[in-house]
This record gives structure tokens, C-alpha cells and sequence, in this order.
């Protein structure tokens, strides 16, 4: 076996750990609460170690929520993979509904049963918007790169915190329904969008 296969064997074992930790702390917050569930019970669940527990996760709030380190970067190469005709905000939208539909291909059920979780616990949800805002520096980057103005300019910080605030309203809103939730996420950035008007690239600023 190849040094590079057994790395990606390696990458793929801690995938399923981490996946595997995450979904018995969300099942078990939502069967006891969040203050009546341990880090030992949820290691216990997921039949590995405390000890390993804390090589993935900081506490069992974390563990909870599961934060993607990837996920800023993934979302920033989105906007720019974005066909070059379309304008900002729609090149934010189909970035975040393609990004929400990966995601719930992957496991719609534990999303939905993640997100009530988090409406229930008051430190989850303040932990899920102080997370937010390292993709949204990510998301403000891109939008900035792909209209061409500096990172600090209005247009892409307002743009990125409304598209932020587009989808934390549409998880909400997902958390009670039956809709979609890329539908509601395309009704919250449509309305967005209708009142953000792009201006013109700065000069001496380069296209990405």
C-alpha cells in the first residue's frame, strides 16, 4: 500500500469518527438535554475514548454542531466558480444553495435533528452564529475578488452579512416547516438581492 493510499485510508477513519461522535451528540442532547448529556456519554455512544473524543472536538457543544473547516473555502471557490455573467448576488445564492444541497444529500435527518436541537439550547444557537462568522469572512472574500473591490469595501461586507443573515433565517424557518430548504433559502436571498444594487469595480483593483 502506498504512503498516499494509507493517508487517505487515515483521512476517511477520522471522517467516520468525527461524523460518528457528532451524530450520537445530537441524538443524545435531543433525547436528555444538553446539560444532561456528558462528554463520556457521548464517547461511550460512539464507542471510542474520551480521550479521542477531545482529538476532535473542543467540548460536547461542538461536538453538537460539528463546525466544517472547510466550509468557508469551499463556499468562497463556489462564487468564483460562478458563470462571470452573473452579478454578485446571484452568483452568493447559487454558491449557498449548491453548497445546502451537498449537505443535506449527505444526511438530511441529522440536519433537521441538529437544527431543533440547537433552537432549544440558547448557547448552541449563539455558538452557531459566533461560528458563522469565520465562513462568512470567507464568503466576503469571494464576493469581493469576484466584483473587484477590496475586501474592507461596503458592497461585499454588506453583501456576505445579508446572504449570512438569509440563511440563518432559512435554517429557522426550515427547522418548522415541510418546505425546502434550499427554496426558502433562495426566497430569503432573491428578496436580498432585489435591494442591493452592485456598483462599479474601484480603480488600480484586479479581477480575481
Amino acid at each position: 500500500m502506498t504512503v498516499q493510499a494509507a493517508e487517505g485510508l487515515r483521512d476517511r477513519k477520522k471522517r467516520r469518527t468525527r461524523a460518528a461522535l457528532s451524530r450520537a451528540a445530537v441524538r443524545l442532547v435531543a433525547e436528555r438535554g444538553l446539560d444532561q448529556v456528558t462528554v463520556e456519554d457521548i464517547s461511550a455512544a460512539a464507542d471510542v475514548s474520551p480521550r479521542t473524543f477531545f482529538n476532535y472536538f473542543a467540548g460536547k457543544e461542538d461536538s453538537v454542531l460539528c463546525p466544517d473547516p472547510d466550509a468557508g473555502p469551499r463556499i468562497r471557490a463556489r462564487v468564483l466558480a460562478q458563470p462571470a455573467d452573473l452579478l454578485a448576488a446571484a452568483a452568493v445564492r447559487e454558491a449557498l444553495v449548491a453548497e445546502v444541497a451537498a449537505e443535506l444529500a449527505d444526511d438530511r435527518e441529522l440536519w433537521v435533528q441538529r437544527m431543533r436541537v440547537v433552537q432549544q439550547h440558547p448557547v448552541l444557537l449563539a455558538k452557531v452564529f459566533s461560528g458563522g462568522e469565520a465562513v462568512e469572512r470567507d464568503l466576503v472574500a469571494g464576493i469581493a475578488e469576484r466584483v473587484g473591490l477590496p475586501a474592507d469595501h461596503l458592497y461585499p461586507l454588506l453583501l456576505g452579512a445579508a446572504a449570512g443573515a438569509a440563511f440563518r433565517v432559512a435554517v429557522v424557518r426550515w427547522a418548522g416547516t415541510e418546505a425546502p430548504l434550499p427554496e426558502l433559502l433562495i426566497e430569503a436571498l432573491d428578496l436580498i438581492a432585489q435591494g442591493l444594487a452592485q456598483p462599479q469595480p474601484e480603480v488600480g483593483v484586479r479581477r480575481g
